[in-house]
């Protein structure tokens, strides 16, 4: 029996409906290579430093992961997976190089910064990200 035409321009917009708000599946866990954990900050955590890093964060980090670190900036209510708490345990555990390598690379939301932010300003940021600990 042959589906009137009407009919397949429903069930095709049904299944747009339903594809379109159908959540997107969990990402994995976020883990660095093995290789960016050996990087170490080659820089020091002064009071410049820290001052310049303080200033990026905030116009740069905390709209997702807000003022304080902690995951719940203004644009963290429109993404999933949510913001990393740099306040955490988890954060706070993981080495430098980790965390200037996702700095660097970037996931889904999370852009890569490596283009916009120079080597210093992402390893300021690494310790600014220290200084937020719970």
């Amino acid at each position: 029996m042959k589906t009137p035409k009407y009919l397949s321009g429903i069930s095709l917009a049904l299944c747009g409906i339903i594809f379109v708000n159908t959540p997107a599946p969990a990402q994995t866990k976020w883990i660095a290579p093995a290789s960016a954990n050996t990087l170490k900050n080659p820089g020091s955590c002064d009071a410049a430093t820290m001052k310049e890093a303080k200033t990026i964060y905030t116009s740069t980090c905390a709209p997702c992961h807000g003022v304080k670190g902690k995951g719940d900036g203004p644009a963290a209510v429109a993404l999933n997976p949510k913001p990393a708490d740099h306040t955490s345990k988890a954060i706070q555990q993981e080495s430098d190089g980790s965390l200037f390598w996702k700095l660097s690379e970037g996931r889904g939301a999370m852009q890569a910064y490596k283009s916009q932010l120079t080597d210093k300003q992402r390893w300021g940021l690494i310790c600014y990200i220290r200084t937020l600990k719970k």
